[in-house]
């Protein structure tokens, strides 16, 4: 018999106990919390991991072991820790990995770095169970180690066709809620600044862009490719908004492909003596707390990137368990956020 535990010191929270206290049996909370839960309703899924939470229950290390010696850890591949999006994304991963008795590493996908040799090692080694791969750009090395790995992976925010393995978001409906919003201000010629050539997300936002610009019947839709980061945002603006000396720009609104363009484009509207949004409206996509403290305000389509986050660690790690991969689309559709960057043309707030 095990000695009681020692006056003042806490009693650890077991299964059974979150099991009594959601009303459900320990096999439930079991299969809940090591992620094979596909034959749970989602309200009893939620039930158990809110009280799991307020118990304090962590999984045993040793009965870890005698399930199959797993490391209980997953590491997630960003293109670049720079760019705030993967910030919010990263962090449903670890709060949902946390959940389920994972640890969540980050790894970035930097310049000269042997990504597919680095993650392979972390898998050979024994020292995580599956992978997260949000840095699956065209022609990456990654790619096609894994797809012929018995690695247990998937890919979030970036699309590899065939794989049956995508974790993705509406992506698509962001440009619509983004010209719906223009167009309904009374803006009839607006331009994009896309993401490189090449990314899923940002040429998905673009073909969406020009389909639903030629749907609204709008004068001008100009597409200019640019960088996801702050220059990318100001080399693009500059671009779009240089049109004859002393003439109104060829554009009365800007929509752009991330939160980092935007910024840049606002300081590019204001370095040609342009003002936001008399002049010029702003529309960002993904919205972060910062969006709302820039000046003007700025106007945003908020992705549901903490859903995405935690999404793709549910289906990695129901790969772990032995569930047959699918794609995932997140059910959240992105929401706008108006704020003062975008208003009718020439209309002071």
């Amino acid at each position: 018999m095990s000695d009681p535990p020692a006056l003042g010191q806490p009693v650890r929270a077991r299964l059974v106990d979150v099991a009594h206290a959601a009303g459900v049996s320990k096999a439930t909370v079991s299969k809940v919390l090591n992620g094979r839960d596909l034959s749970v309703r989602e309200e009893t899924r939620q039930r158990v991991r809110e009280t799991a939470r307020a118990l304090g229950y962590r999984p045993h290390s040793g009965a870890r072991a005698l399930a199959g010696a797993s490391t209980h850890a997953l590491a997630l591949l960003v293109p670049a820790l720079a760019n705030p999006t993967y910030v919010t994304i990263a962090r449903g991963a670890y709060q949902r990995a946390r959940e389920l008795g994972y640890l969540s590493l980050l790894a970035e996908d930097f310049d000269g770095q042997e990504a597919d040799e680095s993650f392979n090692d972390l898998v050979q080694e024994g020292r995580v169970d599956g992978l997260l791969v949000a840095s699956a750009r065209p022609g990456h090395p990654l790619v096609d180690t894994l797809r012929d790995s018995s690695v247990p992976h998937v890919f979030l925010n970036r699309s590899v066709e065939g794989s049956g393995r995508n974790v993705t978001m509406d992506v698509a409906r962001s440009s619509v809620a983004a010209l719906d919003h223009l167009h309904g201000l009374g803006h009839r010629a607006v331009g994009h600044i896309a993401g490189p050539p090449g990314i899923t997300p940002g040429d998905i936002r673009k073909d969406a862009f020009l389909r639903h610009a030629g749907k609204l019947g709008l004068d001008a839709a100009p597409v200019v490719s640019g960088d996801f980061d702050e220059d990318g945002g100001v080399s693009a603006a500059l671009r779009l908004l240089n049109g004859a000396p002393g003439a109104p720009p060829p554009v009365t609104a800007l929509y752009t492909s991330s939160l980092a363009q935007a910024i840049g484009a606002m300081g590019a509207i204001r370095s040609l003596g342009l003002r936001i949004p008399e002049d010029v409206s702003v529309i960002g996509n993904d919205d972060l707390p910062i969006a709302g403290h820039l000046w003007p305000p700025l106007t945003t389509v908020a992705m549901p990137l903490y859903e995405l986050g935690t999404a793709a660690v549910d289906a990695l790690v129901s790969a772990i368990n032995g569930t047959p991969a699918g794609d995932v689309v997140v059910p959240t559709e992105p929401r706008l956020m108006a704020r003062g960057s975008t208003s009718a043309p020439g209309a002071r707030p």
